[in-house]
């Protein structure tokens, strides 16, 4: 919880590696989840992988704007961590952040059982589609399970505390297998067993966190209509760009859906197994995020540009030896998953394109979290909207069905994406766009401690 005081390049870096791992170690243990979850599924057959992949995109796409939303939290809080503020006068966004939590939920219920309906109508078979729809009724209704959680998570990590999560998320793992095997398996339960195992150790982990936050307070008794509103001035941004940029990305999963069974299973074996690669680095980049926020917290913009290419140096490194891995690798991480050949040859392609991406996948995702973290969140999210929308849906289309490249088609679309978007950012960023955006965070805290002043 202390103030990003005036450090060396060296300290810096050490600082970044020390928030940065904890958050790693939970990313990966989310990412072992989701593969486990694939690899059990995986063995009820294609469909069974196909449906749950397009159950999951579905899923992600309703609850993705509460995610992006509730970034502003830790925002706010590192911002105010770094001013020098009390737990006290930080802890109100917390709450704020709770409460936004809630009502995201209840909308992502509304959306969400519309869509399970209508969704196998999106399934390049009907047995696939009754598998989607089952997931994903089931899955939502962890919806107000993971968004609360999420608002916990950012917090602590906001205060510089990326430990506690990490042991939320790993007892959840130790749980999560073998649950994973008794409910598929043993009961056979199959899809829905898969399904509700996943809610029960998201419940695990809310409790984990609960018991960690309880210790210092949630703010509630002070947080007023100025915590909210701030919440959603920095939020509604990311959380339109993670909205829409997933909209974009499920615009990918139902055209490739309509390629074939095959096509679509393999995407989603490849996308678990690329989990470890971009997880990681969206870890590194949420370290960097609390870091480049506590800095301009402490008036030291200076300094947000070095945590950036530290951040980056570091996210490279892991994502260049995931590219190796990806390109000597691709098939015996393929049967891994599936006994399938049309579903391995498939996925081979896909992971030689995602070694191809891998560099401006870190550069992307490092860039968008520093600029978050200064409070510069308006211009970044369509910058990543417009990428996203103008290059996936119609590459995808032309690529993957036209010229008949299927789901590989796809991936180069995505490929276009990351790139165009890593360099967009990393220009901003050097160009220093984000110092207005983060003059303004500064005000807003001195407006806030003018207002308490009083009362002390």
């Amino acid at each position: 919880m202390s103030v990003l005081a005036p450090v060396s390049k060296a300290r810096l870096f050490r600082e970044l590696v020390s928030l940065a791992w904890p958050i790693t170690v939970s990313t990966l243990s989310f990412s072992v989840m989701t593969v486990v979850d694939t690899a059990f599924v995986g063995r009820l057959g294609p469909a069974a992988l196909a449906g749950v992949g397009l159950g999951g995109i579905a899923l992600w796409t309703v609850i993705c704007f509460g995610f992006g939303l509730l970034r502003a939290v830790k925002v706010l809080v590192s911002q105010g961590v770094g001013a020098g503020e009390r737990d006290d006068e930080v802890l109100p966004y917390l709450a704020a952040g709770v409460y936004a939590a809630l009502a995201l939920s209840a909308l992502a219920l509304v959306v969400g059982f519309p869509i399970a309906h209508w969704l196998p109508r999106f399934s390049a078979s009907p047995e696939a589609g009754a598998i989607a729809q089952t997931y994903l009724s089931i899955r939502l209704l962890g919806a107000p399970i993971v968004l609360v959680s999420g608002a916990i998570r950012e917090a602590r990590y906001g205060f510089g505390d990326s430990r506690s999560p990490m042991y939320a998320a790993l007892v959840s793992n130790a749980v999560h297998i073998p649950l994973n095997y008794v409910l598929i398996f043993s009961l056979g339960w199959g899809i829905a067993g898969a399904a509700y195992a996943t809610i029960f150790v998201q419940l695990l982990e809310l409790g984990w966190l609960y018991q960690t936050q309880r210790k210092f307070g949630f703010g509630f008794a002070r947080t007023e209509v100025e915590h909210l509103r701030d919440v959603f001035r920095i939020g509604l941004p990311t959380g339109t760009e993670f909205l829409l940029g997933v909209a974009a990305f499920s615009a990918l999963v139902l055209l490739i859906a309509r390629m074939g069974e095959a096509d679509l299973a393999a995407h989603q074996v490849a996308i678990q197994v690329l989990h470890f690669a971009f997880m990681p680095a969206v870890a590194i980049g949420e370290a960097a995020s609390v870091l480049a926020g506590q800095a301009v917290g402490a008036d030291e913009d200076k300094k947000v540009f070095e945590v950036a290419k530290n951040a980056l140096w570091l996210a490279a490194l892991y994502a260049g030896g995931c590219a190796l891995i990806f390109v000597f690798g691709a098939q015996p991480l393929m049967r891994l998953f599936t006994d399938d050949p049309r579903v391995q040859a498939v996925g081979v392609h896909l992971l030689y394109v995602a070694a191809g991406f891998q560099l401006f996948d870190a550069a992307n995702i490092v860039a968008r979290a520093v600029l978050r973290g200064t409070g510069d969140v308006r211009v970044p999210a369509l910058l990543a909207i417009g990428s996203g929308w103008s290059f996936v849906p119609g590459l995808t289309w032309f690529w993957g069905i036209h010229h008949g490249f299927g789901a590989v088609g796809g991936w180069l679309a995505l490929t276009v994406d990351i790139s165009v978007g890593a360099l967009l950012f990393w220009w901003r960023l050097s160009r220093g766009l984000w110092l207005p955006a983060a003059r303004r965070s500064r005000q807003r805290l001195a407006q806030g401690e003018a207002l308490v002043q009083p009362a002390e």
